[in-house]
């Protein structure tokens, strides 16, 4: 046969398949992406700061753009917020790849909130002495420097500050927008690299105690990488039972409503061993994000390796997008398979709350001692998750709002104890801080009541009404360990606050580094939040109830 036979045979088939003028214009409802659009755009901006402008004027530059970025992104959910997309309006936008709804906007809100408090605790640079006659912040000079290494005493001394951290800090806050309203698998799954990604970065980068910091960085991004190869493994799972990685299709298929069935994939569709594989191995990428015991190894480690910035916002922003995608993939794709993952979401509560308590009482490092607690805290999220019921997806909305400030601002007071060395994170130096600096000590003694649920603090708001949807729909004994769990965690929290102002204060002990007006920013609104929250809690109640109906 000819070349041009077979050329005419190709065109004619195409033709008389489908003509080329049928090819129709993906439609992207910009305005309803804009608060993640604005984020990714500036993150872009930060990337050609850093390429064309002197190094000089970079640190300025980059903060004014992420400010403005994460201002204007935040100003986009409350217009889309208060013109109805959380309610009456809520829809399915981008091709069905993005749910516009009541949790993904408050999600996003409560992350873009998270990420500008986090992002007054990355520029500042009073803290540390000056090192050549140049202020210096908590990130190294020059990452790409051996620590230790004559370039990167060259590179102190010339006064380098690693700038790219503002433009990382944003893309991580794009993935995380996109994460929990994602509406298929594989946005799923490019948000989870998007913010994943940046985060791996960020916690090398620590000035003190590099080859610490590069250890945690290095162990998050390889528990890291097995966590995606497992949530892309169920995905593909997941595809292969229902023929599609759309959420509303899969949550179809799993009903039995499905209609037209491709008799390509007629034979894997409906197999329930890919569906049970499928959606556990997505669920343990989730819960690893989550920090959920058994697959919290990495969060003790990273949050004490990390930069205290990275992990304060780290441990505030992934838990809120973690937990919005888990219950987005738990209410929409698979409420049709509840009774077979109820029972294991009870078990991983259990051993969460239990397990991140108890380990808590034999830490003597700050940072770890609040790793172990983030762990526990991931526990009580998780038994409003198990409610199912639209109390439980409010319940699980404050939880999170609340939590974020008290996390952030706990550790930018964890930024200002210092010795010689940098930070002082071990728990013996901190005796008698309350003697020392009664203010700061009284700040974090106010932090760590919320972290116990002590009533007129923000925790115990959160923690009362996860407890009662979890009560309400039929987890009462989950709500009694959660309760025993909370009576250990409360333990050694009050052992700080004790240890902190009727210990005496140690000769050599450490000084607070009086912090600049941004990280006294981050710290105030972490204090005024929890107590607001605690005080006054039902405006903020309503709201996310307002805002816990997931569209389908």
């Amino acid at each position: 046969m000819s070349a041009a036979a077979v050329h005419s045979l190709w065109t004619t088939a195409a033709t008389a398949a489908d003509p080329i003028s049928k090819i129709n214009a993906p439609k992207i409802e910009y305005a309803q992406l804009s608060p993640t659009l604005i984020v990714v755009g500036a993150a872009i901006v930060g990337v050609l700061v850093e390429a064309f402008v002197p190094r000089k004027s970079r640190y300025y530059a980059q903060v004014f753009v992420s400010l403005v970025a994460l201002v204007a992104a935040f100003a986009a959910v409350v217009a889309l917020a208060s013109d109805g997309y959380g309610t009456t309006k809520a829809h399915i936008a981008a091709m069905g790849a993005i749910a516009v709804d009541g949790p993904a906007l408050f999600l996003q809100g409560t992350i873009l909130l998270a990420g500008l408090v986090g992002l007054f605790t990355f520029a500042e640079r009073r803290l540390d002495p000056a090192a050549h006659g140049n202020r210096v912040d908590s990130f190294a000079a020059q990452a790409a420097s051996v620590p230790g290494s004559d370039s990167e005493k060259a590179a102190v001394k010339a006064g380098f500050t690693t700038t790219e951290v503002f433009p990382l800090l944003l893309f991580a806050i794009a993935g995380m927008l996109v994460f929990p309203s994602a509406n298929d698998l594989l946005t799923l799954f490019v948000a989870l690299e998007v913010f994943s990604l940046p985060l791996y970065l960020m916690c090398a980068l620590a000035r003190r105690k590099r080859l610490m910091s590069q250890e945690a960085a290095v162990k998050y991004f390889l528990l890291g990488a097995f966590a995606s190869a497992f949530t892309l493994f169920g995905i593909a799972m997941l595809y292969g039972y229902a023929g599609s990685v759309s959420y509303a299709r899969i949550a179809q298929v799993v009903d039995g409503t499905v209609t037209n069935v491709d008799p390509a994939l007629a034979g894997t569709m409906g197999n329930d061993a890919l569906l049970l594989i499928g959606g556990a191995m997505i669920l343990m990428g989730l819960l690893f994000k989550v920090g959920a015991v058994p697959f919290h190894m990495w969060t003790p480690d990273v949050y004490q390796g990390a930069p205290t910035p990275v992990t304060g916002f780290m441990a505030a922003a992934t838990k809120v997008a973690a937990f919005g995608a888990l219950l987005r993939l738990l209410y929409v794709v698979l409420p049709g398979m509840r009774w077979d993952w109820r029972p294991v979401m009870w078990a991983v509560a259990i051993v969460t709350m239990l397990g991140g308590a108890i380990v808590a009482i034999t830490q003597t490092d700050i940072k770890r001692l609040l790793a172990y607690s983030s762990i526990a805290h991931a526990g009580f999220i998780l038994a409003g998750v198990i409610a199912t019921s639209k109390d439980g997806v409010s319940s699980v909305l404050f939880y999170l709002a609340a939590y974020s400030f008290v996390t952030i601002g706990a550790f930018a007071v964890v930024t200002l104890v210092r010795d010689a060395g940098g930070e002082a994170t071990h728990l013996s130096k901190w005796a008698g801080l309350g003697r020392r600096s009664p203010l700061v000590a009284a700040v974090f003694a106010v932090f760590l009541l919320a972290f116990a649920g002590i009533p007129l603090t923000s925790g115990f708001a959160g923690k009362f009404a996860v407890f009662k949807a979890a009560a309400e729909g039929g987890a009462a004994p989950l709500v009694v360990i959660g309760v025993i769990s909370s009576a250990i965690a409360a333990f050694f929290y009050i052992r700080v606050i004790v240890l902190m102002f009727f210990s005496e204060p140690r000769p050599e002990g450490p000084t607070v580094a009086v912090p600049s007006p941004l990280t006294m920013t981050a710290i105030g609104l972490g204090v005024v939040v929890t107590l607001v929250l605690g005080v006054a809690p039902q405006y903020f109640l309503d709201l996310a109830s307002q805002a816990s109906v997931f569209v389908r």
